[in-house]
């Protein structure tokens, strides 16, 4: 039990006192459209209430993660729009039935439909959204005569996929990257985009 007035009921009242603060400046900064350039992330609204209960160590080591979570996530999302542009320009009526391999549009199926019943907000009405990282890669090997214009050597993209995909892991189930691991998809990410030089 805390006793009042002790050191510990001061840097919870610090602590809250701050992400007051922090909210407050959060708000104008929405209203006037300003980045006040704190080096802040926001969090959504409940955490207010939520977020002080986990541990100091957990919060920092997330902040650090959250920019390798960034990179990623840009990442995917990048190689998603660059897939979906070259099989729409393949200029075929269904290019997810024509073009994406049979166990990719199976997989995708069976998340669906786990997504489906499970009551929450679809994550998309697009099948490519379903897919995973090395089924990404699957779908540009299967049609390398359509993708090779794009990059080097088959073995160069299934080579950078295969990095991604392990330095993907930690990153998806918050865990901690190690230093060499930083750089590794620091390199990786460099990899995939010279691959398209």
């Amino acid at each position: 039990m805390v006793q009042h007035g002790s050191p510990h009921e001061a840097i919870q009242i610090f602590a809250m006192a701050n992400l007051l603060v922090e909210h407050g400046l959060d708000q104008v900064e929405d209203e006037y459209g300003l980045d006040l350039r704190r080096g802040h992330l926001r969090t959504i609204e409940s955490d207010a209430i939520y977020y002080p209960q986990i541990e100091q160590v957990i919060r920092a080591e997330a902040a650090r993660m959250a920019p390798h979570y960034e990179v990623f996530y840009s990442l995917e999302k990048t190689i998603r729009g660059l897939i979906a542009d070259v099989l729409t320009e393949a200029e075929v009526d269904n290019w997810w039935e024509e073009y994406v391999p049979e166990e990719v549009r199976k997989g995708v199926g069976r998340r669906r439909k786990r997504e489906l019943d499970s009551g929450t907000t679809p994550r998309s009405a697009e099948s490519l959204d379903f897919t995973t990282f090395g089924e990404l890669g699957e779908i540009i090997k299967t049609n390398w005569d359509l993708f090779g214009g794009l990059f080097s050597s088959v073995k160069a993209v299934e080579n950078v996929m295969a990095k991604l995909n392990n330095l993907r892991g930690p990153i998806a189930h918050c865990s901690p990257l190690a230093e060499d691991e930083v750089l590794r998809l620091r390199l990786s990410v460099r990899d995939w985009f010279r691959l398209m030089e």
